[in-house]
């Protein structure tokens, strides 16, 4: 009588994308190893996203895999968050997706928290609180609470259903029905971070295509994920490159079709907001003055992008 290996069926694949973050990745394999397992099988995938550094080599050497779970490693050689996601949409086998990034350590409840919410509710996605940590050093003075949620920080309170766009969830930290993008489509491929170039907006932009179908999202902010930072390398400049590509990208699809002239309201911003920032640095110093510049290289990135950049008539997105 043969005997075969039974696969079981997995209630929720665990996502984690990387690339070229070797150092980072070794810390959140070694964490994953305190989590709770849940009730039902899961299974964890990593999507190895090009990564050029010692990366492959530490997924098939270090000794992180966890007992009694079905682990897979994919390489995706298509660079770009957005398209590791995209592969992880295609290979996960449970029937709930969720994501997470190479450089966070999730609470020890994080994924039986997530696990009752599916069973409780059956939501088509959830979004989790997500907490900074400065793992190496201090934090810069320059570095004020309204800046953290640019760094993943995210809070909405009690557990309740997200309708508003004002509530959004983050990709370090979120999960889906897998069924939920036959009807919203998958993750933009021009959104989201392209080995180094600081690009983001892919999350937020599933996040308004939930609302849009009117799916139902669920807020669990029991399933906690720490971020780790590495303080040495935060820069000023990351907050500044990041505002500056995202108004960029916002500016050529607010245009559209429209002449590459931009309205005479756009150049009044720019001043106003530079006027603003520069008012600011002065009478306070340059560690209360960042969000203001952050808002003036945002108009000047949206005016750029109105001018210089096409679009995609169809989508009205920045090619």
């Amino acid at each position: 009588m043969d005997s075969q290996k039974t696969v079981t069926q997995p209630f929720i694949t665990v996502a984690l994308c990387t690339h070229n973050h070797a150092d980072r990745l070794a810390q959140t394999l070694v964490d994953l190893a305190h989590i709770q397992h849940p009730s039902q099988p899961w299974e964890f995938l990593v999507i190895d996203n090009a990564s050029s550094d010692g990366t492959p080599e530490l997924l098939d050497t270090m000794d992180w895999r966890p007992a009694g779970i079905e682990i897979r490693v994919v390489r995706e050689e298509k660079l770009g968050l957005s398209n590791a996601r995209n592969r992880a949409l295609h290979e996960a086998r449970g029937d709930y997706l969720l994501f997470m990034d190479d450089d966070e350590t999730p609470d020890p409840a994080w994924l039986t928290a997530y696990e009752q919410a599916m069973l409780e509710h059956q939501p088509d996605a959830l979004g989790g609180r997500i907490e900074v940590l400065f793992e190496d050093g201090a934090r810069p003075t320059w570095l004020q609470d309204e800046l953290l949620g640019f760094l993943g920080k995210l809070d909405h309170g009690e557990s309740r259903w997200l309708t508003e766009s004002t509530t959004p969830i983050f990709g370090g930290n979120f999960a889906f029905h897998r069924k939920v993008f036959e009807r919203i489509g998958s993750f933009d491929a021009r959104l989201g971070r392209q080995g180094t170039a600081n690009i983001g907006g892919e999350d937020t932009e599933i996040y308004r295509r939930l609302l849009e179908h009117s799916c139902r999202v669920r807020w669990v902010p029991e399933a906690i994920i720490q971020h780790r930072i590495q303080t040495p390398k935060l820069r000023r400049s990351y907050f500044l490159d990041l505002h500056f590509r995202q108004g960029r990208m916002e500016g050529s699809r607010k245009r559209g079709v429209q002449s590459r002239r931009p309205p005479g309201y756009l150049v009044r911003q720019i001043l106003r907001a530079y006027v603003r920032a520069l008012t600011q640095r002065i009478r306070q110093g340059s560690a209360h003055s960042l969000r203001l510049e952050m808002n003036a290289v945002y108009f000047t990135g949206y005016v750029v992008g109105w001018m210089k950049d096409a679009t995609d008539p169809s989508s009205g997105s920045a090619l």
